[in-house]
């Protein structure tokens, strides 16, 4: 495949696992399960593609940036979901060989960014409880959608040949 062919591929597979987030991030929302402290994203099972493609890490971070335009904490959450979302997907694709490792980066990345996020809205202020209980509920909710839909969904990816589409 020429070079030009490769760079439209790659700006496809990142527009469209852009796409897919936001809208799954949206679907959350209607659901009441995008923002706040009890976070079940159906999106973020996606966060497991940078193991098929580097493209998923721009869509993933992009489409973030989007789905997070309708959380009711602002410019705030786009700026931290979005960071969160790229470094769980720099690390995803770093680690990419090691399956059961792959999701961890999300996890931890949202656990303590969007944790201590939310942490500072709480009414009684920012503080180390606070800290620890938002996080804990982003982490567990992280780890339900990364591990048990993401693993998930990577191995139906590897199973019926869609692999091949992300490479």
């Amino acid at each position: 495949m020429d070079n030009r062919r490769k760079q439209i591929r790659y700006l496809a597979q990142a527009g469209v696992i852009g796409a897919l987030y936001a809208v799954m991030t949206y679907v959350s929302s209607v659901m009441g399960l995008a923002y706040g402290e009890i976070q079940f994203r159906i999106s973020e099972a996606l966060t497991i593609l940078p193991m098929f493609t580097p493209a998923a890490i721009p869509g993933l971070a992009i489409g973030c940036f989007i789905g997070n335009l309708g959380s009711p904490f602002g410019m705030v959450d786009v700026l931290c979901g979005t960071v969160a979302t790229l470094l769980g997907s720099i690390f995803c694709r770093y680690v990419r060989q090691y399956r059961w490792l792959a999701p961890a980066g999300t996890v931890l990345a949202n656990a303590l960014i969007v944790g201590l996020e939310i942490a500072w809205f709480l009414p009684e202020g920012l503080s180390w409880a606070g800290f620890g209980a938002a996080a804990l509920s982003v982490g567990i909710g992280e780890f339900v959608m990364c591990y048990g839909l993401g693993l998930s969904l990577a191995a139906f990816v590897e199973k019926t040949g869609l692999k091949q589409l992300l490479i």
